[in-house]
């Protein structure tokens, strides 16, 4: 989740720890730092009293001193907090139930337990000195020693300091050792605590540095993507465990051969899954598997390059440059990698992805490790980390960052092969772009018929190619709705909208456009004639009014959207003295949206929606 998005779900008890550590880190860099001093100012130097969106733009201008307060600070924690940190900062991880994570940090730290036995069992029947598997961990645990054990010597307490930890980390990685394995190692000399109490206690020191949020009413743990982000940098990694699982896809069994034997990983008699998922959890750095790990050892630089080139392709990484060195075709990648999220959602809108999520659901039939039947809602909780409780929706998945691109590499490409089969799709061509096509597109064939769809001209929908039964045509015109407000860069709020909905009210759209204020809409169609059904709109609307007013939102305006409207409906819509409503007919908002998609910066807010009465869709087109 966004931090604007934790910010609103939360109260300002909540929130209050986080704020503290902002304000105090703004008030300080204020003094040397224009930017942030001009953003304070903006708010009247006032955070406590600032909107989340306020919040947000000064944390982004805030960021780098954040990383290096909070960097101090971790350092001075034990590696139990590190060990949490790396799962708190894992995809899927951002929102969890308190439990959840002491299950997690439970299930990880015998993971690492294990690890540490086979590693103290190798280094002991090391009696070759010829930089072998076995001699390389030997070397590092010696320097790991020296550098835990030298504070003893001036009377100190046993630790490791930043500048021995670097040098660690070079070691490490000129004798390709994989980062589960120096945690392994570093646990031997300095064991990491178990527990539900460690746990806990790291928990809330977390939440007094301002790095996470908890929920107490749903003893539930929020990080924002920000934070993560931030966090990540620190951890030294440089890409999401979910962008890197999508470059292991496209790579050849030698190359993933390749980078195992880097690291001395056993390759004879495993699977493809099975190397995948080892190096996914074995930590190994994406800049140097890329770099030196996945060629044969004798690969020109030639040839390095030229096989980043067609990876760049394979991922359909659209950049207008390459590089022309393998470090700045490395640095393409994980830049475009790193900024996909927000660029995947909004190239599908949320009800293409409900479409596509819910088709997958249906033709997806995978098998998990030990070779049972998995959905794809179970694939998702196990690659994800999520509580086998909870409830799989796309809704969801968007509150955790999980993008349609994300969940197509959950499959893996045998599995992709048999879905492209099953669902007819094209069979040249990589099957993830040709099924994400085919839902982005049935999206952009809706928008161009609204007006048809507004009117329940299911002849002409025909004629233009979109197969709908006449029992959908009310919610597909509300779907295609949703998605050109999200497509004019609207907040549309479904967990707002899935919290005040009941089974007996059930509002069509809800817009947030600040912390506290929303604009409720309805999508009507109407088959002959305008739009005339105003005592019973009326009824509706009040109800979702006041739900929305009971959980605290201020309601600036109420939106109809219908083909046309008649007259009696118009002026019974102005003279009414209860609620703020506004009218928009579909042609009107199908000509705003196509002058906002024609303009390179729109201007545009959803203000311009709350003027009330019937709205001079000519008028905002031309403003914008």
């Amino acid at each position: 989740m966004k931090l604007n998005q934790v910010l609103s779900a939360l109260n300002q008890i909540e929130k209050s720890k986080f704020i503290t550590c902002l304000d105090k880190l703004c008030s300080n860099a204020a003094a040397y730092d224009a930017t942030i001093d001009k953003t304070l100012n903006k708010v009247n130097r006032q955070i406590k009293d600032a909107s989340g969106s306020e919040i947000s733009l000064l944390f982004a201008a805030v960021a780098e001193h954040y990383k290096v307060a909070i960097e101090e600070r971790l350092t001075l924690c034990d590696a139990s907090m590190a060990l949490l940190v790396n799962i708190l900062s894992r995809d899927g991880n951002g929102v969890a139930r308190i439990s959840w994570l002491e299950q997690l940090y439970s299930r990880e730290w015998e993971v690492l337990d294990s690890l540490s036995r086979q590693i103290q069992q190798e280094i002991n029947s090391c009696i070759a000195d010829n930089y072998c598997r076995e001699h390389r961990l030997k070397i590092f645990n010696d320097c790991l020693k020296i550098a835990y054990s030298n504070d003893l010597k001036t009377n100190r307490q046993a630790n490791i300091s930043d500048d021995e930890r670097s040098i660690l980390n070079v070691l490490a990685q000129h004798l390709k050792i994989s980062h589960d394995e120096v945690v392994a190692i570093e646990h031997l000399s300095d064991p990491i605590k178990a527990g539900k109490e460690t746990v806990e206690n790291c928990l809330q020191d977390l939440r007094e540095m301002g790095v996470i949020f908890i929920n107490r009413k749903r003893s539930e743990v929020l990080i924002p993507d920000e934070v993560v982000a931030i966090l990540n940098q620190i951890q030294h990694k440089e890409l999401a465990d979910k962008h890197l699982l999508r470059i292991l896809r496209v790579l050849s069994d030698a190359e993933l051969a390749n980078i195992l034997k880097s690291y001395g990983k056993r390759i004879r008699g495993v699977s493809r899954s099975e190397r995948i998922s080892t190096i996914m959890h074995s930590g190994i750095s994406v800049r140097d598997m890329l770099g030196r790990d996945l060629y044969d050892e004798n690969e020109s630089q030639n040839k390095r390059k030229e096989r980043l080139k067609q990876l760049i392709t394979d991922l359909d990484i659209d950049a207008e440059r390459i590089g022309q060195t393998v470090d700045e075709r490395i640095n393409v990648i994980l830049e475009s990698l790193n900024s996909a999220t927000e660029r995947e959602f909004n190239a599908m809108s949320a009800t293409g992805y409900k479409e596509m999520f819910d088709a997958l659901e249906e033709n997806f039939h995978g098998k998990d490790p030990d070779g049972r039947q998995e959905s794809l809602s179970q694939r998702l909780k196990r690659e994800f980390e999520l509580e086998d409780t909870e409830e799989i929706n796309v809704e969801r998945l968007r509150a955790l960052s999980i993008t349609p691109h994300d969940l197509l590499y959950l499959i893996n490409n045998d599995e992709m092969r048999d879905l492209r089969d099953t669902m007819n799709l094209p069979k040249k061509g990589n099957p993830r772009f040709h099924l994400l096509d085919v839902f982005a597109s049935a999206n952009d064939k809706l928008i161009e018929n609204f007006a048809a769809l507004a009117r329940r001209d299911l002849m002409g929908l025909k004629e233009s190619g979109i197969d709908v039964s006449e029992a959908d045509l009310g919610l597909k015109f509300e779907e295609a709705t949703k998605t050109i407000l999200e497509q004019m860069d609207l907040n549309v709020d479904e967990e707002l909208r899935k919290s005040i909905n009941t089974a007996k009210d059930k509002a069509d759209i809800i817009l947030s456009i600040s912390d506290d204020d929303i604009i409720i809409g309805e999508a009507k169609t109407c088959k002959n004639g305008d739009f005339a059904k105003y005592s019973s709109t009326s009824r509706q609307i009040k109800a979702y009014v006041k739900r929305c007013e009971n959980q605290g939102k201020s309601v600036a305006q109420v939106l109809i959207i219908a083909p046309s409207f008649s007259q009696d409906f118009i002026e019974s819509a102005e003279m009414d003295t209860e609620v703020n409503i506004s009218l928009l007919t579909a042609d009107g908002l199908k000509q705003i949206y196509d002058a906002y998609r024609s303009k390179r910066k729109p201007n545009f807010s959803a203000r311009l929606l709350t003027k009330g009465g019937l709205l001079k869709a000519d008028l905002i087109a031309k403003s914008i």
